[in-house]
């Protein structure tokens, strides 16, 4: 089967995963695809001479954004001697890969935001992306891993030195208590441990991992407990209708008090309307009334003039 086939069958593979992702946690077997999909998008990364030592960048469909995935070629010699430092990972020497090849490719990948869509820790909380590699033989030492014609070959590791580091970068642990590593072995176990001292995770072998937290236990509420929150929330209702009664006495007195003015004005005005009305004038500064008639007449009291 060409390269072009099984890449196909591989793409059409990657649109199941992005439809399973959202639904449950992945279990081993698709597991094992992605990394496949993710060794395959590398191969396709390597240019026609890529140089040893260096970490090449690989592209991803655009469902998988906020993935990273990079790839490495080593000699076996140099990898064996002086292990290697790339990406999040502190590898020592003497790790010995089987079976042997003469140059081998380690993939590296960093799930970001979709970490918890692939894996999942019960009663604990992802606090760091989980990251990985997976190494493989390559026997083309001009062009990407392997023969296109064959499948490629996963490397087991073997470490007779120091463990593999992990180092989160983008992770403060400095306020962080009881956080444990965890570690997504290939035979689909993963396990836990302490940090080491640097705020570090230890490994032993190729994978995936990830710091985590444990998520609290919902604690239930005893008997005094339970009467203590009766107590408060009959506090709070009390203190609400004290405040909504006090609002309403209020109101209902000023309305009253209105009341009472607006009838005592309309009787004055009522009254007003019963007696006489007197014309007015301008005395200095003052208005006086002012009869507009002489309700007697005068009269003399003799008929002659002296």
């Amino acid at each position: 089967m060409g390269f072009d086939t099984r890449f196909c069958i591989s793409f059409v593979a990657l649109c199941c995963l992005c439809l399973l992702r959202g639904i449950q946690a992945m279990d081993n077997s698709e597991l094992r695809l992605l990394d496949d999909l993710f060794q395959e998008y590398a191969q396709k990364s390597f240019p026609r001479q890529p140089r040893t030592g260096l970490l090449y960048n690989v592209s991803l469909p655009s469902n998988f954004t906020g993935v990273e995935v990079s790839i490495v070629r080593l000699r076996r010699g140099s990898f064996l001697s002086k292990g290697a430092n790339y990406s999040d990972f502190f590898m020592p020497p003497r790790i010995y890969s089987v079976p042997i090849f003469t140059r081998l490719d380690i993939v590296y990948s960093n799930l970001g935001n979709l970490s918890s869509y692939y894996y999942n820790v019960p009663n604990y909380t992802f606090i760091a992306p989980v990251v990985g590699f997976n190494t493989y033989g390559s026997t083309n030492t001009t062009g990407p891993i392997g023969n296109l014609s064959s499948p490629v070959t996963k490397l087991n590791l073997t470490l007779f030195g120091d463990s593999i580091l992990v180092k989160f970068h983008s992770i403060s642990l400095q306020q962080r208590e009881k956080v444990k590593c965890v570690m997504f072995y290939s035979n689909g176990m993963f396990e836990m441990a302490n940090m080491t001292l640097q705020n570090m995770c230890a490994v032993r072998d190729q994978g995936h991992f990830s710091i985590v937290e444990q998520t609290p236990p919902s604690i239930p509420l005893g008997p005094k407990e339970k009467g203590s929150a009766t107590l408060w929330r009959w506090w709070v209702f009390g203190f609400a209708v004290g405040v909504f009664g006090l609002l309403l006495f209020g109101f209902i007195i000023i309305m009253t008090i209105r009341i009472y003015r607006m009838r005592k004005i309309g009787k004055m005005e009522k009254e007003a309307e019963k007696n006489e009305g007197l014309d007015a004038t301008n005395v200095g500064q003052s208005k006086m009334p002012i009869a507009t008639f002489v309700r007697t007449q005068p009269a003399l009291e003799h008929d002659y003039f002296p």
